[in-house]
C-alpha cells in the first residue's frame, strides 16, 4: 500500500489535493531562514540590544553634552528593535513561497535570448 494520493479512493480515505508550490504551499523553514529580510532583522535586533544596553548602562554627562542633552545610544537602539520588529512582521505577513514546477519550466522557457 503506498501513501501517493494516487492510491486513495474517492471515499475520503485519504488527501485529495497536494500543494504543489506557489500560492498553495506551506513556505519552507530553510526558505525563510535565509531570506533577505530576516537576516536583515536579525542584524538590527542585534545592534538595537547592543545600543540599548550602552544606552542603559554607559551614558555619561560628557555624552550627553557631546549630543544636546539626548541619549543617542538609547535613541537609536530602540528604533533599531522597532525596525527589527517591521521586519519579522513583514516576514510573517508574506512568507516566501517555492516556485512551482510550472514556473520553474516557464521561466526556463521564456529566458534570454541566446547570442
Amino acid at each position: 500500500m503506498t501513501d501517493s494520493p494516487e492510491a486513495h479512493d474517492a471515499a475520503g480515505t485519504g488527501p485529495t489535493e497536494v500543494p504543489q508550490g506557489g500560492t498553495d504551499a506551506p513556505p519552507s523553514a530553510a526558505a525563510n531562514l535565509f531570506d533577505l529580510r530576516t537576516i536583515i532583522a536579525v542584524l538590527f535586533g542585534v545592534y538595537g540590544i547592543v545600543l540599548l544596553i550602552m544606552g542603559l548602562v554607559s551614558t555619561s554627562t560628557e555624552d550627553r553634552a557631546k549630543t544636546g542633552g539626548s541619549n543617542l545610544n538609547l535613541d537609536m537602539g530602540i528604533g533599531m528593535l522597532v525596525v527589527a520588529g517591521l521586519f519579522l512582521l513583514w516576514v510573517t505577513l508574506r512568507p516566501l513561497k517555492p516556485p512551482t514546477p510550472a514556473q520553474v519550466a516557464a521561466a526556463r522557457d521564456d529566458g534570454p535570448p541566446a547570442h
